[in-house]
């Protein structure tokens, strides 16, 4: 079990150091109105909110996986 939390940790780690662009077409035009700062701020929510729906996914997959094992 630690070592399972120790690697989504680590992915989380990895996954959230570098810089992305998540925004669509009119999210993009909304923070080039903005300027740069407002606009990596967006950025940076965008982000923020992605994030939760991705590790609730994560984690029940990944304890589907661990149930099933022996399908694999």
């Amino acid at each position: 079990m630690i070592r399972a939390v120790v690697s989504i940790l680590m992915i989380f780690l990895l996954s959230t150091g570098l810089e992305s662009q998540a925004q669509c077409s009119i999210c993009t035009k909304t923070a080039q109105q903005l300027g740069e700062k407002p606009a990596k701020a967006l950025n940076g929510g965008i982000i923020y909110l992605a994030a939760t729906p991705l590790a609730i996914l994560g984690i029940l997959g990944f304890r589907w996986y661990k149930a099933n094992r022996d399908m694999f």
